[in-house]
């Protein structure tokens, strides 16, 4: 059985995953707020991104972002004995707490409904 993460921890690493998040999104020519901002990638539940608009620049970010935000959450869960499963769920949660009103999310049906 896993134990919980202290908070401290968990913040420290969620703000990390923060970091990223923005840092990530400068690479292209569409970054991640500006494409949340146009509709065209929203946030799913599981602490990943999604293409809501098949553009190759959309596409291209969600590939970038997803595999960043997955090798952070691998080092967090690694550095705090926990599965990976349980970090995207935190981070995810955390994720939906900082978003921007208007942010899409994608709800357990698997419709985009705005934050």
């Amino acid at each position: 059985m896993t134990q919980p993460i202290p908070n401290t921890l968990l913040r420290t690493a969620l703000m990390s995953v923060a970091a990223l998040l923005v840092s990530a999104s400068t690479v292209f020519a569409l970054d991640l707020d500006e494409a949340r901002a146009k509709g065209l990638v929203g946030e799913r539940s599981d602490g990943y991104i999604a293409a809501i608009s098949n553009t190759s620049d959309a596409t291209a970010l969600v590939a970038s972002i997803n595999a960043q935000r997955k090798a952070e959450y691998k080092r967090i869960a690694s550095g705090n004995g926990q599965s990976v499963d349980v970090v995207e769920k935190l981070a995810a949660g955390k994720i939906y707490e900082n978003a921007e009103a208007g942010t899409l999310f994608m709800n357990p049906q698997g419709q985009w409904v705005k934050k």
